[in-house]
């Protein structure tokens, strides 16, 4: 094809760009021949002149039609080359978020650097069993691919996982494992899954550390081989090491750390088994602070010891050996820390008592003076002698470096050696598959010894790839027989003969290290020497003479030659090595076993492992180290070599892992690391070998349905092979563009964009014409409507304007005598007004001027006033002031007085003091007086205080202060005489004086206050009454408020209730769910014990059937797990004696499974009592909700009127203190009765206070009383209607009221009646002399009822101390109610309402929880006592033969009872009862059970006749109240059942048979049970036919398990048979054929969605669901559970289809979107046919539904994304934004879902609280029910056939 034809205008094109490496533009200009610019027009806007190589003058590559974009096969795009890899790729990872990608046969992976929820179970169980190409791309799908290929082909399967630190290659590796491991599991009970999982992390603890690029850098590479059995289940593992990096334990660069391990270890130094270990912070360490960054964000180190620490455990490694191993580690980190130091230039010491060596010593086990002395020391040895030489410092350092080394390398392949053991298997390995991580290609600033054998690891695999794919192509041609020519593609054989072969890279290195005086230096020379300018690969830097250049297949490399020698050698100093040998310390010498005497460990690991401490040959020890050494290279060489040839012995998988971008940012791309690694990686070569030859591929039938449209009618034929051929000729000319193979078409690269291109301009050719067509009819429609619209217009405007015309004129001349009289009537109106304006004018006028006249009368006289008062205040001013002065001036004249007479004194003092000495008897008095006085002062200020709050009398408050005063003034006469100090007392007379003048005026005052008062109280009164009117008015609104309140609750209790009622239905689902799980898992340890007992013998001797009599209502449960019948027993002894050469019985095995069954049982037993404890509540709680409505309104009327009542007595109460606070302000008389303190007015304020705070309170309690009252009120009215209806009067409680022996009796035939038919006829009864018999009989129980009476005594008597316990406790609560009720008055109204309703729920919710244990007590006490009861009655019937047997051994019946009177028998009609003997029950078992054929029952008799058949037999065993009969026949039955159903189990027609008979056969034993629930139905004859003696309600819950279980059968059975169907049905087959086409795919096909033959389609799913539905109909299954089993299917369909339309991007258009409709359509279509709308079953397409509606939609606005949201709430967010981001149109026309419009869902969804599972769980099963269906078949008219043989039955 000419390049005219593809580089015209708008062709899109991609030319290099320094930053994004590729670039998109367009042509705007056509490219002619010889052209040497291209015009393009970049995405940015930008016009550009690309200029062509004038050399080549290759053009630019064509870029790929966008519906090629985001493929999942890059081999799928038309324009196979670098920029379309790389756009693609880009396209998937950031706009859809897609990270794995298939090129060809690779699985390129690129790392997100964030979780996905991709690899979860329900990812597994959906890519399990499918096909590659049939899914989306996925890690899970390569491992599906090597599994599947594994069992097909028979062949060992190797997974390869390459790519640079920080790409995900051990991530990658390990979700293989676990896929592996979940898919196949263990063949034995061990786990061995576990255990291959359990080895990451131990090999991440050691083998891992932090990176610049990666934060759980693999530092060795590991292959590990994981092994099955020849039923494909895992048996067990291996792995192999390469090359571990041994330097990181000693050195790491800034920001990286050392290996994980060590940092746990630190992280765990607080737990006490570390103690020892003497450990501290990571920073504390040498060989762990040189990164200067010991966290990882979001990483405990702490946490995953304790997970490496499960791991070890996990794989055998006991606690002793983990801290051994901690153990040396901790040593290895000590030994960093040991300080050289220099004694001279050419010898070093450490100095004694070193901590940190002291610390290695001891958890070494090695003596300090030794190893301190050979760390600074070596040995020389001669021909002749031995030297001890010291050495420096720097080489002290290194030895000791390379010491830890080696320690760890020895440490690290232990661990993997005990690994390895643990993952070994006894059982012979059939097949593997191999997992290989691996380090890729790598190059950076210094590159040494290490990047050197990566690089040469990844040369080998390269080359392995490039055969493997060249291959595949070639099989590919020759399969289909079309020519092939040999495409040549990069061979990097002659780098691989640079670095292995003779004279090479690694033969130089390993001459040189065995030189005596070899160095880098003289190794660099040699290199140039043999291979500069002879090898074009090799090359030599410019400016350096000790590196050297290699060119690999990825890019050129520079390694610096320094340290390549002492890598290689990797040696440690003898004698180090020889101290730890002789270590105290058992794990150390294991480590060193095997250890030469050489000073470098070499030798070939065991099993091809590869390490870096490499051991030594078996070689004598005469003989020279030096002969027998392996160097590092060599060995990797040798390793690397068994690797290849492992490699090419299986069939490979690759996985190529692509870092992003170096910062580790999530879902961010840099194409220029990405295009190094594509390179890098290989997977450009795998593109450049597919793009050489017919890289597009495409069935003939695949061919004809896309570009059927280029075809016209002539040239199909019937022959598609022929038409695609002739087609093709026509629209390619060139035939070496294509070939055709045997069942597919060949295309060179470009073809297919090509024909895409000529079938989208025919689509748009066709588009246009139809555009036009319909675009001329709709604008002829439009024209003729606006022309006949027009006419009409015209004539309806005409006509208007005429009338209009008419309207006018009348109008006009109206208007005109409107007007007259209207000017008239204006002007008449305006003249009135101005005359009465100018009248008010002259009045308001005449008015102001008098006004103000007077007003200046008024001012002049009050100035005259003011100027008055003015002058006489100034007057008093002025005299006042002057008054001021002169009384300063003599207040100054009389101090100055008063010192002068002061000073005097002083000196008339001082001529006493002998005086005073002579009388100091006399001061000493005068002190006391002085004392006195002061007390008395005191006294006086407390009288002062008092006199304050006077509340006596005046008369008694004078006398009492004359008294005071006498004796006051006769101490001021003392104190006279005896100093002249009375002058202070004097003052204080005159203060009393005066403060008593005070009193008296106060208390005048307070006279004239409560005269004021008692009006002011008055007022008040007034006031109350005011008040209590407008409380009346408030109760009025109360009572209104309250019936709206009341409506208002009842609402919201309706409301509470029913959600109640949901939430009760939810856990009632639930708990069946849990309780059907269970028995599940019960089911399958019976399976397992079933077939372990076939496996082996049995070794112990099975004791013979024998009649033994247990209680008839024992539990069946017992019998039923542990096959304790005798049918089974007889079954399992003729087992044992015919298979005698079997095994012998493990029997430890088998008390484990007794002891788990066991557990089970007690297990589903309590779920069993908990869901009926839950169905019962329920019930309750929905029969209370109808009663509750009906006593609410009564119990509002009824608080309405006690409301009312207590306001009418509250208004009384304050009248009558109203009237009591008059008489007490009017009847007394007198100023001192209302005087403070006075009686009356005590009364009044009390009164006046009580009356506030009431009237207060009460305000409050009409706000808050109604909701209290009224919920306290309903919950006791709820309580004792609770305890009327579920307290049951036990049996004790009646019989502890009987008096006498007649009364027992009584209540014992009441009793017994409740669990029989109505009473027979007793004239029939009394024929034997019956009566007679129980008589005597019922006297015996008497006896025994008496004295079980009196030893109940004691147990009632305590049940009343319980009970007023109880009260005591009620009691309690009542207070607690009433201090909660005072708290709540304090809140305000809104909290106190909502605080009252949280409480009342928490109060239900304890009582309901305490009455459900009553009740539990109870029911277990009424059981206890129908047993013992029962007891009575069978003592009873074997009284009615006393006398004729006497010696009856348990177990045995007598068949006959012996007749006193032989009457003659009368004719009568059959009982519905089949008589059989006990020996014929194997056979009644065999020929119902075991050898019935389904279909012939349901085809020719009554559905469930084996269930009527059984329970007629069982109806006579209780007729002859044979109880062991009656156990055998249903532990028979039980067994029978399982028994089949294990045989058949995969048979639906037989699962659906014996579940219907089963549930039929639980029916029948609840419809003839007695019990009045079961008996509604019944007619009488049904009546007299339920069982008399036997309750068999336990035996009715082991039949309900046994349904549960076979209706999972069903379901499972059901799903493996719709399973292979769904896909192709509801997702891959066209039903509407052409609506979508078929895209271009890649080299992994996808499954045809064209109907061929053996292809399911919707028919074929439809005529499955009419052969289950019609299968189940002729069992006459219940309809309740053919809707329940309706429901799970049509659940499965749904969530199987949308989990997989969620996993394959080509499923998701808008085609498909109608088609999954369509196919909806069809199955509610079928529920309407069979009646089952109402089933649930469409509810559960209601997610695919949603799914399907949302690839129709619009995706485009807001308004488009808030319609999905509300549209898809079936749908998780998950799913939503999946399939928003899958959606792939299949045509040009359709648009993608851009990335703004996936996050506006994801923010309007952002509070969605739902589950992030992206997929629906397939594996959930509804929990069934089993409803009450009572049959209408009369047993006595069922006849049996003969074809079941059971003529030994005989009907009764």
């Amino acid at each position: 094809m000419a390049a005219s034809e593809l580089y015209t205008k708008y062709a899109r094109v991609w030319i290099p760009d320094v930053e994004e490496v590729w670039k998109s533009a367009e042509l705007t200009k056509d490219y002619k021949q010889g052209d040497t610019v291209l015009h393009l027009h970049l995405e940015d806007g930008t016009e550009l002149e690309h200029k062509l190589d004038p050399k080549t003058k290759n053009l630019p590559h064509l870029r790929n039609p966008d519906i090629l974009v985001g493929e999942n096969d890059l081999t799928a795009l038309s324009y196979l080359h670098e920029p379309a890899v790389l756009h693609n790729l880009k396209v998937r990872f950031i706009d859809s978020k897609l990270i794995y990608t298939y090129c060809g046969i690779v699985l390129v992976a690129i790392n997100p650097y964030e979780n996905l929820p991709i690899y979860g179970t329900d990812i597994i169980n959906a890519y399990s069993g499918q096909n590659m190409g049939d899914m989306d791309p996925h890690i899970f799908a390569v491992a599906e691919e090597a599994y599947k290929q594994m069992a097909r082909d028979e062949r060992n399967q190797s997974i390869i996982v390459s790519g640079e630190s920080g790409a995900g290659k051990t991530v990658s590796a390990k979700y293989a494992m676990r896929y592996f491991a979940t898919v196949s599991g263990s063949a034995s009970e061990a786990n061995v899954e576990e255990k291959v999982l359990a080895s990451n992390p131990i090999m991440e603890s050691i083998g891992n550390a932090k990176t610049t690029r990666n934060d759980n850098s693999s530092r060795f590479g590991k292959y590990i081989e994981i092994g099955f059995d020849k039923k494909y289940h895992i048996i067990g593992a291996n792995m192999r090491t390469y090359l571990l990096e041994k330097s990181r334990v000693v050195f790491q660069a800034d920001e990286e750390r050392n290996y994980h391990i060590f940092y746990q270890l630190c992280g765990s130094t607080h737990l006490p088994e570390f103690k020892d270990l003497k450990l501290g912070p990571a920073d504390s360490f040498h060989y762990t602070k040189q990164g200067r960054n010991p966290v990882i964000d979001g990483v405990d180190d702490a946490k995953e010891m304790f997970t490496t620490r499960n791991a070890f455990s996990l794989l055998g490694i006991n606690e002793s050996y983990q801290i051994g191993i901690f153990q040396v580690l901790a040593a290895i980190l000590h030994l960093g820390n040991v300080e050289v130091k220099d004694r001279d230039s050419d010898s070093s010491n450490i100095p004694p008592n070193n901590s940190h060596l002291t610390i290695f010593c001891d958890l070494m086990g090695v003596t300090y003076k030794d190893m301190s002395h050979w760390l600074c020391h070596k040995k020389l040895k001669t021909a002749t002698e031995t030297y001890i030489k010291p050495i420096p410092k720097l080489q002290a350092v290194n030895a000791r470096d390379a010491l830890s080394k080696h320690i760890y390398a020895k440490l690290f392949s232990w661990i993997v050696d005990h690994v390895n053991e643990a993952l070994h298997s006894t059982v012979k390995q059939h097949s593997f598959i191999g997992v290989l991580d691996i380090y890729g290609f790598e190059t950076f600033e210094i590159n040494s010894f290490e990047q050197f054998c990566i690089n040469y690891a990844n040369e080998k695999l390269q080359q392995q790839f490039n055969m493997h794919v060249f291959k595949l192509e070639q099989e590919e041609y020759m399969k289909e027989q079309i020519p092939w020519t040999l495409i040549d593609f990069y061979d990097n054989q002659p780098c691989i003969n640079l670095i292995e072969a003779k004279l090479g890279v690694l033969d130089l290195l390993d001459e040189e290290c065995r030189m005596p005086k070899g160095s880098d230096d003289t190794w660099a020379q040699k290199l140039y020497n043999t291979h500069l300018k002879k090898c074009v690969l090799f090359e030599k830097p410019r400016m350096s003479n000790k590196a050297f250049i290699i060119q690999h297949f990825a890019d050129k490399v520079e390694y610096q030659c320094e340290g390549f020698l002492e890598k290689n050698k990797d040696t440690v100093n003898e004698e180090q090595i020889n101290v730890l040998k002789a270590s105290k310390f058992d794990l150390l010498v294991e480590l060193f076993q095997g250890e030469g005497k050489v000073t470098s460990p070499t030798g070939p690991p065991p099993g091809g492992r590869t390490r870096l401490s490499i051991k030594p040959d078996k070689a004598r020890p005469s003989q020279s180290s030096k002969e027998h050494k392996m160097t590092v290279g060599l060995q990797f060489r040798n390793s690397l070599q068994l690797l290849m040839e492992t490699l090419n012995a299986t069939t490979p998988h690759y996985v190529r892992c692509i870092k992003p971008n170096d910062y580790k940012f999530p879902f961010t791309f840099d194409p220029k690391r990405a295009v190094q690694q594509l390179r890098a990686c290989g997977v450009l070569e795998t593109i450049r070998i597919s793009a050489a030859g017919f890289p597009s591929r495409w069935t003939y039938q695949e061919f004809f349905s896309r570009y059927r449209v280029l075809m016209k009618q002539k040239d199909v034929l019937t022959d598609k092979k022929l038409t695609c051929k002739n087609v093709l000729e026509k629209l390619v000319q060139d035939p070496d563009k294509y070939q055709f193979g045997k069942t597919k078409i060949f295309f060179r690269a470009g073809q297919v964009a090509y024909l895409e291109k000529l079938r989208a301009d025919k689509l748009r050719a066709a588009c246009i014409r139809i555009q036009k067509t319909i675009r001329c009819w709709l604008a002829r429609k439009k024209y003729l409507r606006m022309k006949s619209a027009a006419i009409s217009i015209q004539r309806y405007v005409r006509g208007y304007q005429a009338r209009c015309l008419a309207k006018f004129l009348r109008r006009t001349r109206a208007a005109i005598i409107i007007q007259k009289y209207q000017r008239m009537y204006v002007e008449r109106k305006r003249y009135k007004r101005q005359q009465a304006a100018a009248l008010a004018i002259q009045c308001i006028l005449r008015a102001y001027m008098a006004r103000q006249q007077y007003q200046a009368l008024l001012r002049e006289h009050k100035a005259i006033i003011i100027q008055k008062w003015v002058r006489g205040w100034l007057a008093r001013q002025w005299y006042k002031r002057s008054l001021a002065a002169i009384v300063y001036l003599q207040c100054c004249v009389r101090r100055m007085r008063a010192k002068r007479e002061l000073k005097k004194l002083k000196i008339e003092a001082r001529s006493v003091e002998h005086f005073k000495k002579l009388n100091i008897g006399m001061e000493n008095k005068i002190m006391q007086l002085q004392r006195k006085i002061d007390e008395q002062n005191k006294e006086n200020r407390a009288m002062s205080e008092r006199l304050s709050n006077l509340e006596i009398s005046h008369t008694a408050e004078s006398e009492r202060l004359r008294g005071e005063l006498n004796r006051l003034r006769g101490a001021e006469e003392e104190a006279r005489n005896n100093a002249n100090r009375i002058t202070t007392l004097l003052e204080e007379l005159a203060r009393l004086r005066k403060e008593l003048e005070a009193t008296r005026t106060e208390k005048k005052t307070i006279e004239d206050w409560a005269d004021t008062y008692r009006h002011e109280m008055e007022a008040m009164v007034s006031e109350l009454k005011d008040q209590n009117n407008l409380l009346k008015n408030e109760k009025n609104d109360l009572n209104r408020m309250i019936q709206e309140q009341g409506q208002l609750m009842a609402e919201k209790m309706q409301k509470a209730l029913e959600e109640e009622t949901k939430q009760l239905e939810n856990d009632l689902n639930e708990e069946r769910s849990r309780y059907q799980n269970l028995l599940t898992e019960h089911l399958r340890l019976e399976e397992r014990y079933e077939d372990l007992k076939e496996e082996v013998s049995l070794t112990v001797t099975v004791p013979k059937p024998g009649h033994r009599r247990t209680d008839s209502t024992h539990s069946s449960n017992e019998s039923e797990c542990t096959y304790n019948s005798e049918f089974a027993e007889s079954e399992e002894s003729s087992r044992g004696r015919e298979d005698v050469t079997k095994a012998a019985l493990d029997m430890s095995l088998f008390l484990k499974l007794q002891k788990r069954v066991t557990e089970l049982e007690q297990e589903k037993q309590s779920l069993q009592n908990e869901l009926d404890r839950k169905e019962e509540q329920f019930q309750r709680a929905r029969a209370r909700d109808d009663e509750d409505h009906k006593k609410a309104r009564g119990a509002e009327l009824e608080y309405e009127s006690l409301k009312r009542q207590e306001l009418e007595s509250e208004n009384k109460k304050l009248k009558h203190d109203l009237n009591q606070m008059r008489q007490s302000l009017t009847g007394n008389a007198g100023a001192g009765m209302a005087a403070p303190g006075s009686p009356a007015y005590k009364v009044l304020l009390d009164q006046l206070n009580s009356s506030n705070e009431e009237l207060e309170v009460r305000k409050e309690e009409v706000l808050i009383l109604r909701s209290q009252l009224v919920s306290q009120k309903e919950a006791m009215q709820h309580k004792d209607e609770k305890e009327t209806m579920t307290e049951p009067i036990t049996y004790a409680e009646d019989l502890k009221n009987l008096n006498d022996a007649g009364e027992v009796t009584q209540a014992y035939m009441g009793l017994k009646e409740t669990n029989r038919a109505p009473t027979p006829d007793y004239r029939e009864l009394n024929e034997d002399g019956e009566l007679w018999l129980v008589y005597e009989g019922l006297k015996e129980t008497n006896r025994l009822l008496e004295s079980q009476l009196q030893s109940q005594k004691k147990t009632y008597d305590n049940e009343v101390e319980a009970l007023r316990g109880e009260l005591q406790s009620m009691k309690e609560e009542n207070n607690r109610q009433q201090q909660l009720l005072a708290q709540n008055l304090q809140l305000p109204p809104e909290a106190r309402i909502e605080a009252s309703l949280q409480h009342e729920i928490t109060r239900l919710t304890n009582e309901n929880l305490d009455l459900m244990e009553q009740l539990e007590k109870q029911d277990k006490t009424v059981r206890k006592l129908k047993k013992q009861l029962k007891v009575f009655a069978k003592k009873i019937g074997e009284l009615e033969v006393g006398g004729q047997v006497e010696n009856v051994s348990p177990g045995q019946t007598v068949d006959e009872p012996i007749r006193p009177v032989n009457i003659p028998r009368k004719e009568k009609d059959f009982q519905g009862m089949l008589e059989y003997k006990r020996e014929d029950e194997l056979k009644l078992v065999k020929n119902l059970i075991l050898e019935l054929k389904p279909r012939g029952v349901a085809v020719n008799l009554i559905p469930g006749l084996p269930a009527y058949i059984l329970f007629m037999c069982l109806r006579h065993a209780d007729y002859l109240n044979d109880d062991q009969k009656v156990r055998t026949l249903l532990t028979s039955t039980i067994n029978s059942i399982k028994k089949i159903l294990k045989k058949k189990g995969d048979d639906f027609e037989t699962v659906s048979f014996w579940l219907s008979n089963t549930c039929r056969f639980l029916h029948c034993l609840k419809q003839y049970s007695g019990e009045e629930a079961f008996m509604k139905h019944n007619t009488q004859k049904q009546n007299d036919h339920c069982l008399t003696n036997f309750d068999l309600a336990e035996y009715r819950q082991v039949l309900s398990d046994l349904a549960i279980q076979i209706y999972q059968q069903l379901i499972k059975c059901m799903e493996n048979i719709l399973q292979p169907m769904i896909v192709s049905g509801m997702l891959e087959h066209e039903t509407i054929q052409g609506v979508s086409g078929v895209k271009p795919t890649g080299l992994r096909k996808r499954t045809s969605s064209i109907a061929d033959e053996g292809t399911y389609t919707l028919d074929s799913i439809l005529r499955q669901l009419n052969s289950f539905h019609s299968t189940m109909c002729q069992h006459g299954t219940d309809p309740e559970l053919i809707k329940q089993v309706v429901k799970q299917q049509f659940y499965i369909i749904g969530a199987v289809t949308l989990n997989n339309l969620l996993l394959r991007k080509d499923m998701c258009s808008w085609s498909k979107g109608m088609q999954i409709r369509y196919n909806v359509s069809q199955l509610e279509e079928w529920l309407r046919d069979k009646n089952l709308m109402t089933c649930g079953a469409k509810e559960t397409l209601e997610p695919l539904i949603q799914a399907a509606q949302l690839l129709q939609v619009k995706k485009k606005t807001d308004e488009d994304a808030e319609a999905i949201c509300s549209m898809c709430n079936a749908l998780t967010t998950a799913q939503i934004v999946k399939v928003l981001n899958l959606y792939t149109p299949v045509n040009e026309f359709e648009e993608r879902v851009s990335i703004t419009f996936i996050r506006t869902i994801q923010t309007r969804l952002r509070d969605r609280k739902e589950s992030p599972q992206l997929l629906m769980d397939t594996k959930m099963i509804y929990p069934v029910t089993f409803p009450f269906n009572p049959s209408t078949v009369a047993l006595e008219t069922i006849q049996l056939p003969s074809s079941l043989n059971l003529s030994f039955l005989t009907r009764v």
